[in-house]
């Protein structure tokens, strides 16, 4: 089912549909949010607006509001200081430039988790390089999972806690292991595959082992305390980054920054005019609300959720991608409208591309991957979407979500066997013109879609959230919903199959 290309009129036509179709559900949205204002604001959800003075903020999404805290408090002059450091490096001293920058980021890591925070991620690093050296994978990833652990203990929580005024200091140490986390298991599985230590004759303690264990070490904490990526992200594996990083020259015009600068604003903005016109986060937390809404501005909603989820990390990864290209650094490409994502894979493939290429490298890959029979497969797509569960916090929602992703590109991967399979593909091929094999492409996606937008509602929303979209979607409201809802994710399907086929 080969995609091809369709006639002008009828794109032209699928692009008009989704792009009104989404805007009329926007306002159905912020007509229910005006109308309700009142009570979500009682309900302490919102917040008055320091840019709109005429409208009030919704404040229930905990990682823009956390994030954007610590943007104004620290974060962005820190961020905008390592682009500052980096070009002076390089210009007198470019040899230096990684220790400098090195030094930057856990200078910056110190100040804003404190020297007890710095010593539990060394500690970590420590931990993971002395098992490294043993030269077995599976040990590293034992390893690092035995910290990911340490994660979830209440005691170490607690005393975690301790250290802090504030939790949000806490949460920042909680969300820097558990990238630290991700950067161990790469580097220890690469010093696994491709040993980078010099061994001497003698197979004890040397003064040479304990020098390059020591140049291992200053090559791992680089890599972790690299001040744009510390924090958050995007992933970058470490084979990568020290090809860039040892090759990069810090060569951006001022057009180019300006212009990716100028991005990230209109991406921020535009984040915060959703959350001041469209009380997205608290609605969904009260099911009330799910329950009252009208059928449009029930698909409003959930749109706006995915959405807001895209817009959110397209400045994150944007802030961070930005100060990487002044360090000559090549970025993993920003996340895709989740809007043109029609099945499962593509959306693991194309949303965070980093997150994807770690786990396919040092995942899926290893344990067997799809070069081993389908068993295997089955195996390796269970362990991959488990690690993301248990990276996540292992919740029970996580749970449901990694469930049903595993389930679903289970079932793609089967329909995709089913339709290549040659009596069939055959009567396929004969029967159907290429533009009517995009057509039935672009109807089966538009299933795959609507079960993508419900696992992601799961994943941002909560169990509750799923669970009143089935009900009102595909349980009560299908009489009545089904052919719209399925129109107009058949027109995101054609979007996204048209945006595939140009690429």
């Amino acid at each position: 089912m080969e995609s091809t290309a369709l006639p002008h009129w009828e794109m032209s036509l699928y692009w008009i549909l989704s792009f009104t179709s989404h805007l009329y559900s926007f306002y159905q949205l912020h007509l229910f949010s005006k109308e309700h204002e009142e009570s979500l604001d009682r309900d302490g959800q919102l917040e008055r607006s320091v840019f709109i003075q005429s409208s009030k903020k919704d404040a229930a999404d905990f990682e823009w509001s956390f994030w954007s805290e610590w943007a104004w408090r620290s974060l962005l002059w820190s961020l905008i200081g390592h682009g500052v450091v980096s070009q002076l490096s390089s210009v007198c001293m470019p040899q230096l430039r990684k220790a400098v920058l090195t030094v930057y980021g856990v200078l910056c890591a110190w100040c804003l988790l404190g020297s007890r925070g710095v010593a539990v991620l060394m500690l970590h690093l420590g931990i993971s390089l002395a098992v490294a050296q043993l030269q077995n994978p599976a040990l590293s990833w034992g390893c690092s999972l035995l910290l990911l652990f340490t994660l979830h203990i209440s005691s170490v929580q607690d005393i975690q806690r301790g250290w802090y005024d504030s939790d949000e200091n806490y949460y920042l140490l909680m969300f820097s292991i558990a990238m630290c986390v991700l950067r161990c298991v790469s580097f220890s599985l690469e010093l696994c595959w491709s040993p980078l230590q010099v061994r001497g004759t003698d197979h004890g303690f040397s003064f040479l082992n304990f020098t390059t264990f020591l140049t291992q070490l200053y090559h791992l904490v680089s890599y972790c305390f690299y001040h744009p990526l510390f924090y958050n992200g995007p992933i970058i594996n470490y084979n990568h980054f020290r090809q860039e990083m040892d090759s990069a020259v810090c060569k951006v015009s001022l057009s180019l920054m300006l212009g990716w600068t100028l991005r990230v604003c209109v991406w921020w903005c535009l984040a915060e005019v959703m959350i001041h016109f469209m009380y997205i986060h608290s609605i969904q937390n009260n099911e009330t609300y799910l329950i009252m809404l009208p059928p449009w501005a029930l698909g409003g909603l959930a749109l706006a959720i995915v959405q807001f989820f895209y817009v959110k990390y397209l400045v994150l990864y944007g802030v961070a991608s930005l100060l990487m290209k002044l360090d000559g650094v090549e970025t993993p490409p920003l996340p895709r409208c989740v809007s043109t994502m029609y099945s499962f894979q593509g959306m693991w493939r194309h949303f965070d591309v980093g997150l994807y290429r770690w786990l396919i490298r040092y995942v899926y890959v290893p344990l067997g991957g799809s070069q081993h029979g389908l068993f295997q497969k089955l195996i390796s797509m269970a362990m991959t979407f488990s690690f993301v569960c248990l990276w996540h916090g292992c919740h029970d929602y996580l749970q449901c979500w990694a469930l049903l992703n595993c389930v679903c590109v289970f079932i793609e991967n089967s329909i995709r066997h089913f339709l290549c399979w040659p009596p069939l593909h055959h009567t396929i091929v004969y029967s159907l013109s290429l533009p009517m094999r995009r057509r039935g492409l672009a109807l089966i996606s538009a299933f795959s879609t609507a079960m993508l937008i419900l696992s992601n509602l799961v994943f941002l929303g909560g169990i509750h959230i799923g669970h009143v979209y089935w009900e009102r979607v595909f349980m009560q409201g299908w009489s009545i919903m089904a052919l719209p809802v399925l129109g107009c994710l058949y027109c995101f399907a054609q979007v996204g199959l048209e945006m595939d086929r140009k690429t």
